[in-house]
């Protein structure tokens, strides 16, 4: 049974030219594991649609990364603070 999960991922460096949007779109595609992806340059989102026994998050980075695009902390992420 496939487990699909979606994740948005925030972008820089993308502005709102075509050819970075096709290069993430592209090289997110070719990933094993990623069954949907979309990449919005108005809000430098990437929307992806994957297979989590597949693909992790790290691996989704480095395909970004690949295309020549820097991915953002999420707005609002939680980050983990040690106490003592």
């Amino acid at each position: 049974m496939e487990i699909v999960r979606n994740l948005q991922i925030p972008l820089y460096g993308l502005g709102r030219g075509d050819d970075g949007v096709r290069a993430i779109e592209q090289e997110l595609a070719a990933s094993d594991g990623v069954l949907r992806v979309y990449v919005n340059p108005a809000t430098e989102t990437a929307h992806v649609d994957y297979d989590p026994s597949e693909i992790d998050l790290l691996t989704l980075v480095r395909a970004i990364e690949r295309a020549g695009y820097g991915v953002g902390r999420p707005a609002g992420a939680l980050t983990r603070r040690s106490s003592g």
